[in-house]
């Protein structure tokens, strides 16, 4: 107890330490002891060191309230995500957060819960203490808000686009593609996919990409089965095509949080995966690579997502500049151990079905 009073007493003697006494200490001006802990490149080396000599023996702390307004900037990123639970989010921020403690920015993350008022309250809680935002929307159009005056601040979009702003997007549709057609060179041709949910840019896409996908398998048999990118929601979606007469002999989730719903489903009803049942997801979450078995995905960098996003803010930050950018992040495959041939073709002697090319001109 004495220690936590003591320990107490010594911050408020350190807080009420000022910019004047550390000029006193040092013999230097206030403002050259300013420049010197704004980083100025203005004040000779041996006055530099003279000054920070002084400011640590009396232990000062800068009130970063008064540098906020002495410079006009916070020094703060706000961040706006659909929610701040699940490994996707979580890397996000990992990203901007690294990136920003480079450039001495701290963050400031609030959820939006993909709610139009949600959001709106939001931005304009953050107007005034961030000098910035990265808005993760896919759920929201921002053009479709009331105006507000924290749109006016520099702004980066992720997982959506528009005019106005800058955005970085995912290749959902190649990823959803590419992951169909990996599947197909196995043998599948009967494969399920768990949606995400209708309003949302990102799932919208993916479906699109496995129904192009799907349209490229001679013979090919789509099923589709209402999801919302939650653990449950994948696990219900599970127990739906294993109660089908006909079941699927692959389930693509539309991403890895459903794919590890699936996974459970099937333990749960003792299916083997991969040898019964082929899993794949989206997304390469951390959880991916430690599911058993391991979660063949798509991956998606997110952590890059959320660095680029945030250099991307700091170019408009630092240039004021009116141009905007677009730029899309590409997705990898990732084969692990969740998928093999259909065990149908393991028994037959028929050659796999081959891809059906893509009439031109042909739209999802």
């Amino acid at each position: 107890m004495n220690e936590t009073r003591a320990r107490s007493t010594r911050r408020r003697r350190n807080a009420s330490v000022t910019i004047h006494d550390v000029a006193h200490r040092a013999g230097v001006s206030v403002a050259t002891v300013s420049r010197v802990l704004n980083g100025k490149q203005l004040v000779r080396e041996e006055t530099a060191n003279h000054v920070l000599s002084a400011a640590r023996s009396l232990r000062f702390v800068p009130n970063v309230a008064a540098r906020t307004l002495s410079i006009r900037r916070s020094q703060t990123i706000g961040i706006v995500l659909p929610d701040v639970h699940g490994e996707f989010f979580s890397e996000v921020i990992r990203g901007i957060d690294v990136a920003a403690r480079k450039e001495k920015y701290h963050i400031l993350v609030s959820g939006s819960h993909s709610d139009p008022g949600e959001m709106l309250e939001v931005l304009e809680a953050m107007r005034g203490r961030v000098d910035g935002l990265v808005v993760m929307a896919p759920d929201v159009a921002l053009s479709s808000l009331p105006r507000s005056r924290a749109t006016d601040l520099p702004l980066v979009l992720l997982n959506t686009a528009d005019d106005a702003h800058d955005a970085i997007t995912i290749d959902n549709f190649g990823g959803a593609r590419a992951m169909i057609r990996h599947l197909a060179q196995l043998g599948h041709t009967r494969v399920a996919f768990v949606k995400g949910p209708d309003h949302n840019a990102d799932a919208r896409e993916r479906q699109r990409g496995y129904r192009q996908g799907m349209r490229a398998i001679s013979g090919g048999e789509r099923v589709e089965i209402d999801g919302d990118f939650t653990e449950r929601s994948g696990y219900d979606a599970a127990l739906q095509l294993l109660d089908m007469s006909q079941r699927p002999t692959a389930i693509f989730a539309a991403n890895d949080s459903m794919a590890v719903g699936v996974l459970s489903a099937l333990a749960d009803r003792g299916v083997v995966v991969p040898a019964e049942m082929t899993v794949v997801g989206f997304d390469d979450i951390p959880i991916a690579h430690y599911v058993a078995p391991p979660l063949t995905t798509i991956r998606v960098d997110i952590a890059e997502l959320g660095r680029r996003a945030f250099a991307l803010l700091c170019e408009a930050l630092g240039e004021g500049r009116h141009t905007r950018r677009q730029e899309c992040i590409s997705t990898t495959l990732v084969v692990r151990k969740s998928c093999a041939v259909p065990s149908q073709v393991k028994t037959s002697t028929q050659p796999h079905r081959k891809l059906r090319g893509r009439k031109k001109g042909e739209e999802a």
